[in-house]
């Protein structure tokens, strides 16, 4: 089918319109008009080639809200005009042991990305969601609860699951202790969710002016990195620490805020971090995890939680046009705390 997207022709090149054709949907597709779009760091580390395997032309997007148009027929969960979700993947194998407790995301054969992947079936490159259509198999379509609001959903699709996986992971209930190591895109999506499963949480910054946004997402303090007499009261103080932070940095002023076997898990940086000592983590029995996003069963579970406590990213709506401002400004840290493309201005841009 036929369709228009946004795309990057090189790793220098502006996202410009662009013509394309989707897939023919199989038996089990769902074909989904695209309503909503988040715009993930991800979006812009790709679209940069700052990974070294970006295969242009390249269409980011991996936050995609919106309705089924289309359906094979063997798809049995879905009908036309629902309201759906597709996230970080669009494929997997099925059949190896991951796959078959609901960890798709960790698949023996590697997912297949969103964008970015290949096709498991034509072995062409996959194309995300800064278009207009979506053709996905049914197994990687996510249900919209009701209630919750499409316009400002997509960002759970990476954003919200990424937080999510770890705190479900390691056991974030009443009583956990949570630190959060930046507040952006993923840092304030970690500071709600861990709020929402009633843990005291804390914001770990390096100056403290971002102590009122952090009271205003729901965090119950905040921790100044650079404050060493602060750091050191708060030695033994978290049963996990999330690390949000993008970019190479050093871990180490962190491991001794960790409790007897707490865990820092990194779900920010993909790439080398600073040199750590191993002091505090054999002396305390700490450890330093990964965490990349979750399974399709744990991200509905996640999105019907949200729809529960009402808990949403807070977004800046843009149009199509705007995604190279909004790539220049999403580099500089200048959003609060997403972007989403409202995909009805793409016919126009």
């Amino acid at each position: 089918m036929k369709t228009l997207g946004f795309a990057c022709t090189s790793a220098d090149a502006p996202l410009a319109p662009f013509s394309f054709e989707r897939r023919a949907p199989r038996s089990n597709d769902i074909v989904m008009e695209i309503l909503y779009c988040g715009v993930c760091h991800s979006d812009l580390h790709w679209a940069r080639n700052d990974w070294g395997w970006t295969v242009f032309p390249a269409i980011p997007g991996h936050e995609i809200v919106g309705r089924v148009i289309g359906l094979g027929p063997d798809v049995t969960k879905f009908k036309i005009g629902d309201h759906v979700a597709v996230g970080c993947m669009v494929d997997s194998c099925q059949h190896c042991d991951q796959c078959e407790k609901g960890e798709e995301q960790l698949c023996r054969e590697g997912n297949t990305g969103t964008y970015g992947g290949f096709d498991r079936h034509t072995k062409e490159h996959t194309l995300g969601g800064y278009s207009k259509h979506l053709v996905v198999r049914e197994e990687f379509v996510l249900r919209m609860p009701d209630g919750l609001d499409l316009a400002k959903a997509a960002p759970l699709l990476c954003a919200g699951i990424t937080t999510w996986s770890p705190l479900k992971t390691w056991n974030v209930g009443p009583g956990s202790r949570v630190g959060v190591i930046g507040l952006g895109g993923l840092g304030h999506m970690a500071v709600k969710l861990a709020v929402g499963l009633g843990a005291h949480v804390t914001v770990l910054s390096r100056t403290p002016d971002k102590a009122a946004d952090a009271r205003a997402l729901g965090a119950d303090a905040l921790l100044v990195s650079t404050d060493e007499d602060a750091m050191a009261k708060a030695a033994d103080g978290f049963d996990l620490i999330i690390d949000t932070v993008p970019v190479k940095h050093d871990l180490n002023p962190y491991m001794p805020l960790l409790d007897v076997d707490g865990t820092l898990v990194i779900v920010g940086q993909i790439g080398p971090v600073a040199e750590p000592s191993t002091i505090p983590l054999v002396l305390g029995r700490r450890r330093i995890a990964g965490s990349p996003i979750g399974g399709i069963r744990e991200t509905q579970e996640m999105l019907d939680f949200c729809a529960e406590k009402n808990i949403l990213p807070d977004c800046e709506m843009i149009r199509m046009d705007e995604i190279n401002e909004a790539f220049e400004r999403l580099e500089k840290s200048d959003v609060r705390y997403r972007f989403v493309i409202d995909m009805a201005t793409l016919q126009a841009a």
